[in-house]
């Protein structure tokens, strides 16, 4: 019997044990730990920034990460307005960094940046003059910091009329202007992109989709900026069909990873959001009334990422428009498995796009031993 019972303790005791050495719940802080751990810049003299910036009177958010501070600079500007691209840099961005000084900037009113001011002493400044004026800000500030006399700027989407804009009036501040998702003639953008989604819809019988779609036409006509809340309709269901995002309805899988993003704290992920739709609802309809069809020259290289199934910001209209366009040089590479987000669905061509296409373009800044 007390044989039986010293078993019984020690069993117990076992099992004790066991439960007090089993692993914890694996939680949000141990991903981010992991991927900052796995992308950490370990080169000597390479560069790992995490920092507030003050651009047009507030603090603005910016990470500056690369091997070595000789390569060129390519600032990113991310789409939306508001949809962030620091977060889910991790994922997309670790190979960019030996080739370029990689900057991501959390504009006024999303991510970081929003999280860090008050909205609403914020929110009433967000104007399309004020974000280009910002852009300015930080282009000249990074070419300050980092003492480059030019740079590279990239800008997605809503990033791209930001981009455009800077390469048309700053132009000796660029080697190159590359331009993703690219904006050219936001109505006419939106009509097609709204009639490719009705004939979806239709094609797949889909009653609920063709009513919504309908109860907005007519879509895009005229002058007058299309109202948030009918765009939204028509994005529901455009990226249903796989107009944002290849192949996938709409852009959840982004969306999901932002929750790994090593940058973001907890609190700054649970305001990720708000930011995103005060950002939609300051400057999207404007941006999306916005042509640059009169636009027929740039006075610094120009480069298109656009992918083929873009139906988001339509990059047939894109494409006709940089026909007309003239450069001191400028290239368009299609990208035959993407829609809208192409630096996630091609990641490996955009790298070798950048590196292959848009560095040679600042040949004095870089190194000569990895020329």
């Amino acid at each position: 019997m007390r044989c039986f019972l010293l078993l019984t303790l020690l069993t117990v005791a076992a099992a004790g044990a066991r439960a007090a050495d089993a692993p914890r719940p694996f939680t949000r802080a141990d991903a981010t730990a992991a991927i900052a751990d796995m992308r950490k810049v370990v080169v000597p003299g390479g560069i790992e920034r995490l920092e507030k910036v003050r651009i047009g009177g507030i603090d603005q958010w910016v990470s500056i990460r690369g091997n070595d501070p000789r390569n060129p600079v390519l600032l990113m500007l991310h789409g939306g307005p508001g949809w962030v691209a620091m977060p889910t840099s991790w994922y997309f961005q670790r190979g960019w960094e030996e080739y370029f000084t990689v900057v991501q900037w959390d504009q006024r009113g999303a991510g970081k940046t929003y999280a860090a001011n008050d909205p609403a002493t914020v929110v009433p400044t967000m104007t399309i003059e004020r974000m280009n004026a910002d852009t300015e800000e930080m282009v000249a500030w990074v070419r300050r910091e980092l003492g480059k006399e030019k740079i590279f700027v990239l800008g997605h989407s809503w990033g791209s009329y930001l981009g455009l804009e800077l390469a048309r009036k700053k132009p000796e501040w660029l080697h190159a202007y590359i331009g993703m998702g690219q904006l050219a003639n936001g109505p006419e953008s939106e009509r097609r992109g709204w009639a490719w989604t009705l004939q979806q819809a239709q094609q797949d019988g889909n009653a609920e989709a063709v009513a919504d779609l309908q109860s907005v036409a007519p879509y895009a006509q005229g002058s007058t900026p299309v109202p948030v809340a009918d765009v939204m309709k028509q994005r529901k269901w455009l990226n249903h069909y796989g107009g944002m995002v290849y192949g996938r309805n709409g852009g959840g899988a982004e969306a999901a990873a932002i929750k790994l993003a090593p940058e973001y704290t907890d609190a700054d992920l649970a305001k990720v959001w708000q930011g995103n739709e005060a950002s939609e609802n300051a400057l999207l309809s404007d941006v999306l009334n916005t042509d640059f069809s009169s636009v027929r020259s740039i006075e610094c290289p120009v480069i298109l990422f656009l992918g083929r199934h873009d139906v988001n910001v339509s990059s047939t209209v894109a494409a006709e428009w940089f026909e007309q366009l003239q450069a001191p040089s400028k290239r368009m590479v299609w990208f035959e498995n993407s829609a809208h987000e192409v630096m996630n669905e091609e990641p490996g061509k955009t790298l070798l796009s950048l590196v292959q296409l848009v560095r040679p373009l600042a040949e004095d800044d870089i190194p000569a031993t990895a020329r």
